[in-house]
């Protein structure tokens, strides 16, 4: 992928960023990531997310740094 493509995807997500400056962290949601990502239906967007959360624990990773359940 050329840079310029990339430098195009990030601000892409930086549109859609949210932190916690409390916390120190930055985060996304996954209904405003979905378009991003080329989903038109959050079914479709769930069951990705659902098969990453798997390979996550899968791997060993710990969920919690990468995954939040909000409603």
């Amino acid at each position: 992928m050329d840079q310029k493509r990339v430098e195009t995807i990030k601000q892409q997500y930086d549109l859609v960023v949210h932190s916690d400056a409390d916390a120190n962290i930055e985060f996304w949601y996954a209904r405003e990531l979905m378009p991003l990502l080329g989903y038109e239906r959050w079914e479709n967007f769930e069951n990705a997310i659902s098969r990453a959360i798997e390979s996550c624990e899968t791997s060993g990773v710990t969920l919690s740094d990468h995954f939040r359940e909000v409603t």
